[in-house]
């Protein structure tokens, strides 16, 4: 097996993931990445590698897919590399009342945003754990520590990455391994255009973060081997109103940020030029129409 060091990120064409991926670059980190759309992949390698001459495999996977996260491991342990760190960055939401939205898509989000975390997680740490050496970092949200109207599955599933990766904190006290969880706020990525939620207060009405800023300290955060960290000071103000308030007033004041937006000359464009990149490939994908994306439609 070589004895360079790897990162495997998931999601690594767009947003977050993407913005992690091009630190790990910076700092000389080989990569292996891992998406669904193979020409988003390939562009993405091109420029990651040009940042600075690293070594880019890439995995084109479905992660809505049972048994793939297995999949995933399988062709990086082919590659004969060692994965230093793990990126768990793939997860989408859905937007609207739970009793009006589709449950297939739902049990897919329950699949990517769980199941698939949680099995690569237990893939690559009890390889970690042997070596004695590693990290992890999970994208959980800052719903995760907010029951969210109109976001329900999302925030819970969320609530899951969060009090899982802290009670991996625990148990790995004795290794030199650590898990940190990454809870942003809304960011300037098409997480909304997936989740059908473009419409809404948050996106249209409220100041985003910048995809690079969120990455940066949870790279940093990463690599300092800290449990949780939230970046930008609105993040860390909502969250801990989140902890003092009663959960109830918790999904109220959510529930005014997740309702339809009345104001017409709100947000409606990506600034991010890699979340720009998917969201025309999901549109082209599905003839153009937007806010009409099926999970299994891009290959």
């Amino acid at each position: 097996m070589s004895t360079q060091k790897f990162a495997l990120i998931t999601g690594a064409t767009s947003g977050i993931g993407y913005e992690l991926a091009k630190l790990f670059a910076q700092d000389g980190t080989n990569l292996i990445i891992v998406a669904r759309n193979e020409d988003n992949l390939s562009q993405t390698a091109t420029e990651l590698r040009a940042i600075n001459n690293i070594t880019v495999h890439t995995i084109t996977a479905d992660l809505f897919e049972p048994g793939a996260a297995n999949k995933v491991y399988e062709q990086a342990k082919e590659l004969g590399v060692g994965i230093e760190y793990l990126v768990n960055d793939a997860g989408q939401g859905e937007w609207g009342r739970f009793f009006k939205t589709d449950l297939d898509r739902e049990i897919d989000l329950v699949q990517l945003n769980i199941i698939a975390l949680m099995s690569l997680t237990k893939y690559f740490l009890q390889d970690m754990v042997a070596q004695n050496s590693g990290r992890i970092l999970n994208l959980a949200s800052s719903l995760a520590k907010a029951p969210t109207p109109y976001m329900a599955v999302y925030a819970a599933s969320k609530a899951f990455v969060l009090s899982f990766s802290e009670a991996l904190v625990k148990e790995l006290e004795e290794t030199n391994v650590t898990v940190t969880a990454l809870l942003p706020g809304a960011t300037d990525t098409d997480f909304f255009h997936k989740a059908k939620a473009e419409n809404t207060v948050t996106y249209k009405e409220t100041s985003l973060y910048d995809p690079a800023e969120v990455a940066k300290g949870g790279y940093d955060a990463f690599l300092n081997g800290e449990a949780t960290v939230q970046p930008g000071f609105k993040n860390k103000a909502q969250n801990t109103m989140s902890t003092l308030l009663p959960d109830g007033a918790v999904a109220s004041n959510m529930e005014k940020q997740m309702v339809s937006s009345m104001e017409e000359d709100g947000k409606s464009e990506i600034t991010h030029e890699a979340s720009a990149r998917e969201r025309d490939s999901i549109n082209i994908k599905n003839g153009g129409v937007n806010g009409d994306f099926k999970p299994h439609n891009l290959n």
